[in-house]
């Protein structure tokens, strides 16, 4: 079962004429049964080249309830409507056909097959921030925990440094991580700022705040900085789509701290909503072509970029994204490029 994964998401966009041509794989099954661990990603992938239009392949019944979901036990089958390829479900314990919809719904996964392993990016919606140099050099900052502790973990007082004109409820913790640099500009791009925990406003005395440490995934240190909580949608449904712009991209950075990529990775990509990069927005990634060198002129040759993988961008910033690598055909690695599917 899928309790691992919080939310389904499952949407499509229906009228984009950039879904118009839906390409079969030319091995795909004509029925198949839906099991433990399947993701509708998963499934879409033995029937479609491109596993991200799999929306257009599913339609409804509005008779029945909830027919846009799927369970393990379900018998899927290939059919033809007007011509064009569609995925009809016969409920494995009720023994019903039904058609699938293109719609969006959140639900508890106790059974149901996922969109997505939203799993993967729940700590980056809440947790992660992108912020500019200015914001982190002018927040508070910790100077010391109660008794001079330079290690704090829950339940714990700390004090704090910093403009406490118009003092908030709590702040969120958190530790300057690496700066991103955008690698054909050398623009900074932004500053990785990691949450740490959650410290409540006490009181002020002079400058110095006293707050309590009331949630922490990791030790709060000294000269670990403050940020007043955001005040913004978390994003839990996503709308894959191609972007309208053109998209020529790099990716910059894996959360995970690596350098090779690989499926159901994040990754930090060089363009954000200054670029109108959205949430959704589906990019194919091609990994760099190797450097030769022709043995005839002795010229040092850039051999062309090859696909290998597709990634969804999942949130924004102003000038960087994350996105999640919803599917991997080979090895990719930091500044592998991206582009319009």
């Amino acid at each position: 079962m899928m309790k691992s994964f919080l939310r389904l998401v499952v949407m499509a966009l229906i009228c984009s004429s950039a879904w118009a041509n839906v390409e079969l794989k030319a091995n795909h099954p004509q029925q198949y049964y839906v099991k433990d661990g399947d993701t509708l990603w998963d499934i879409s992938s033995l029937y479609l080249q491109d596993p991200w239009l799999w929306p257009e392949i599913w339609h409804i019944n509005p008779q029945l309830e909830n027919p846009h979901l799927i369970y393990p036990g379900d018998l899927l089958k290939l059919v033809y409507i007007d011509g064009k390829p569609a995925l009809t479900v016969k409920r494995g314990e009720q023994s019903r056909t039904i058609k699938l919809s293109p719609t969006a719904r959140i639900t508890p996964l106790d059974t149901v097959i996922p969109a997505i392993p939203l799993d993967r990016v729940q700590s980056f919606l809440t947790e992660s921030r992108v912020v500019s140099k200015e914001l982190l050099e002018d927040s508070s900052y910790v100077i010391a925990g109660s008794e001079l502790h330079i290690i704090m973990g829950v339940g714990d007082r700390f004090y704090a440094r910093g403009d406490w004109s118009e003092p908030q409820a709590a702040y969120g913790v958190y530790r300057p991580g690496e700066a991103y640099v955008d690698p054909d500009s050398s623009e900074v791009l932004g500053y990785d700022a990691k949450e740490l925990g959650m410290g409540k406003w006490i009181r002020e005395e002079e400058g110095i705040a006293t707050l309590e440490l009331i949630r922490s995934g990791e030790e709060v240190r000294v000269g670990d900085r403050l940020l007043a909580t955001e005040q913004r949608r978390v994003e839990s449904i996503f709308y894959p789509k191609s972007p309208k712009q053109e998209v020529n991209g790099k990716i910059i950075s894996v959360l995970s701290g690596v350098k090779n990529v690989s499926q159901f990775d994040v990754v930090v990509i060089n363009k954000g909503f200054r670029e109108n990069m959205q949430v959704g927005h589906v990019l194919a990634i091609y990994r760099r072509g190797e450097q030769v060198r022709d043995t005839y002129t002795d010229e040092l040759l850039q051999l062309p970029s090859e696909r290998a993988g597709i990634l969804m961008v999942f949130r924004t910033f102003e000038k960087v994204s994350y996105g999640l690598v919803l599917k991997a055909t080979s090895s990719m690695s930091i500044l592998d490029e991206v582009r319009n599917p």
